[in-house]
């Protein structure tokens, strides 16, 4: 039996700044009707959105869930990644017989066939567009956070760590997308004292 598969996979587990974003795509059982995907990360930007007018007219089905700032902090980047990807799932399982997630954890409480691969984005051609999906929903969102915060070059770096960051967040502090529960944002946020705020130590 030919199987309708809903591939999932993220983009943004790692930046300081912006949401976690997580997609799934069901492809026809019987072909995969796009040519060219590869996993996002092996693919040059402008090629990722040339991909995916594609990918959203020709699969069964497809959801991008963004997991806000105010999430993450809450949860954490790991347990928010998983909320990510049961939205995603629940949204797209009703035209799928399995699903097939990118990496070596699933969502708690499915209610629906699925399994975990690592390395998925590289062998399953759901789960790549579904990396593509994710890649450019969230960088078109970072472009969108640069316009509301310039300062901080998240239209160049997408928010992931860099020298850049590193110096506009010691220039401006963290603004309300950075990731608090990060440490960079943390130390941003309550930079420890320079040698000359220390107090003197006493002689006995």
């Amino acid at each position: 039996m030919t199987l309708r598969i809903a591939g999932v996979d993220e983009a943004g587990r790692g930046p300081l700044a912006g949401p976690v974003c997580v997609a799934a795509v069901v492809f026809p059982a019987l072909r995969t009707p796009v040519n060219g995907l590869d996993d996002s990360k092996r693919l040059a930007p402008q090629r990722r959105e040339e991909l995916f007018p594609r990918i959203v007219e020709r699969a069964l089905a497809w959801h991008v869930a963004m997991v806000e700032v105010e999430d993450i902090d809450r949860l954490n980047i790991y347990h928010a990644t998983m909320l990510g990807m049961r939205l995603a799932i629940e949204a797209v399982q009703q035209a799928c017989d399995l699903v097939r997630v990118d990496g070596n954890a699933l969502p708690r409480g499915l209610t629906c066939r699925a399994e975990a691969i690592v390395g998925g984005d590289a062998s399953e051609r759901a789960i790549m567009a579904a990396s593509i999906l994710a890649k450019v929903s969230r960088d078109r969102r970072m472009r969108e956070l640069h316009a509301q915060y310039p300062q901080y070059g998240f239209d160049r770096h997408k928010g992931y760590s860099c020298p850049e960051h590193f110096a506009a967040l010691r220039e401006h502090g963290p603004c309300p997308q950075h990731r608090r529960s990060f440490a960079p944002v943390r130390d941003a946020l309550h930079p420890p004292p320079s040698q000359g705020d220390l107090p003197l130590a006493s002689g006995l």
